[in-house]
């Protein structure tokens, strides 16, 4: 999946898309997906002059991104149309972060299918950087019908 399609399912655009490409979907099971992490980002001119470190709420958004175009994939699968749908990051479980992430890395995003229940979706997931884990959390986002 390439950033067209993923810019055609998440409502997100620059400098909150945080998702380049989708390098595998499993429906019903596992999506895994690249973060390009470039010094020419916006948050690196504060977090750290000098050092920078890609922020670890920014991971977590990244990861939750993944989990939402695993979302409106399936959603587009079942033949509804994503445009009609939002997913909200409901909560966060078990967050930790390993290892920094600096400008030059590229951050893979594998997000797995926890479980559905009442429009909750519930995953296991994790960003790594050369095989080495950097964060990982359970993220359950909530979708949601838009209703003019």
């Amino acid at each position: 999946m390439n950033i067209q399609k993923i810019m055609d399912l998440l409502p997100h655009r620059y400098p909150m898309l945080l998702v380049d490409r989708v390098l595998e979907y499993k429906p019903g099971e596992s999506l895994t997906a690249i973060k390009n992490v470039t010094l020419n980002e916006p948050y690196f001119q504060g977090h750290f002059p000098g050092h920078p470190i890609m922020p670890g709420v920014l991971i977590l958004e990244a990861l939750a991104q993944a989990t939402g175009l695993y979302a409106f994939s399936g959603l587009t699968e079942s033949g509804r149309d994503s445009k009609n749908y939002l997913y909200f990051f409901v909560s966060i479980d078990k967050a930790k972060f390993r290892r920094p992430v600096v400008p030059g890395d590229q951050l893979l995003l594998q997000v797995e299918y926890i479980s559905f229940r009442r429009g909750m979706l519930k995953m296991q997931c994790k960003a790594t950087v050369d095989g080495k884990l950097a964060a990982s959390a359970e993220i359950m986002c909530a979708e949601q019908e838009i209703k003019d």
